[in-house]
């Protein structure tokens, strides 16, 4: 196995274009594990640790770039609120150890349908910027997963950061494993309201091929809300709609049974998530704008 270690982007860039079969490994939180236990043994390791800015990040007024090695302990210390969601999700990777050294690039590189920021990523329909010899291009995160443990990157690209809107409204994100910390989630789920533009987003771990929206999910509840006139007036949501989001959200799901669970659990999961997630979102939507839960019309 030949290490690779580029001191600029560019060095990098052009490492990957000659080695396209090259790994690339920054906070090595993914990529080791499988080397340690021999389950991949790449011909070359692309090490990204000597290139700065990508563990920078920058704030605009509608957006945070999010450099793909900026580690997760740093969401959480100084983007909670801007990436609620992405924040949440960041307290559940693993360890404090493994916090400080991962950040979403490796996940995405991975795209590993368990991976944690997914769910957070998918709700608030995040754009993933990639780079090769040949130019730049933004990746849509709806187009990003194309299968298990696939992405969309091309063999000589690499992920150089992620852009995600400033959160117009309260987000959540969940996951269920067999202990709080250290684990692989059986399943999780992340919501987003997006007040500006009267949608909710919605994101899926662990609970199909790849991580997924659950799209026929957010077309009901974006109808019930919009012909309820529920963004305007504030009222509580309904448990007749919590119940059919929540059916939908499970539904939506395509699990297999594993050593974490089965099929059917992380479907009832799924679905308890999704209901608890949209009700908290709402009463904090709702609390926001002056109204409480006794005030509802």
């Amino acid at each position: 196995m030949d290490f690779l270690r580029p001191a600029a982007w560019e060095e990098a860039l052009a490492a990957k274009a000659e080695h396209p079969t090259a790994v690339p490994i920054a906070g090595g939180t993914d990529v080791m594990v499988e080397i340690n236990f021999d389950h991949r043994r790449p011909e070359y390791l692309l090490d990204l640790n000597r290139i700065a800015e990508l563990r920078k990040w920058h704030v605009d007024k509608e957006t945070v770039r999010l450099g793909a090695s900026v580690p997760y302990t740093a969401i959480m210390e100084n983007l909670r609120a801007e990436l609620p969601g992405l924040a949440l999700a960041s307290h559940t990777v693993a360890s404090p150890q493994i916090r400080n050294r991962g950040g979403v690039g490796g996940n995405l590189g991975t795209a590993s349908p368990a991976g944690d920021a997914h769910p957070a990523l998918l709700a608030a329909g995040a754009r993933v910027e990639v780079e090769s010899v040949r130019g730049p291009r933004l990746i849509p995160i709806d187009e990003f997963y194309t299968g298990v443990k696939r992405n969309a990157l091309a063999p000589d690209e690499l992920i150089k950061a992620v852009h995600i809107n400033k959160a117009d409204g309260p987000q959540q994100y969940s996951k269920v494993g067999t202990r709080n910390a250290m684990v692989i989630a059986v399943c999780a789920f992340g919501i987003a309201l997006h007040p500006k533009t009267r949608t909710v987003r919605t994101g899926i771990g662990s609970a199909a091929p790849t991580p997924i929206r659950a799209r026929a999910a957010e077309e009901f509840l974006n109808a019930a809300l919009e012909e309820g006139n529920f963004w305007e007036s504030g009222k509580v949501i309904t448990p007749s709609i919590a119940k059919q989001f929540a059916k939908l959200c499970s539904g939506a799901a395509n699990p297999i049974d594993d050593v974490r669970g089965t099929a059917s659990y992380r479907r009832h999961a799924v679905g308890i998530m999704a209901r608890r997630q949209l009700v908290w979102t709402w009463e904090r939507f709702r609390g926001a704008n002056g109204r409480s839960l006794e005030g509802a019309a």
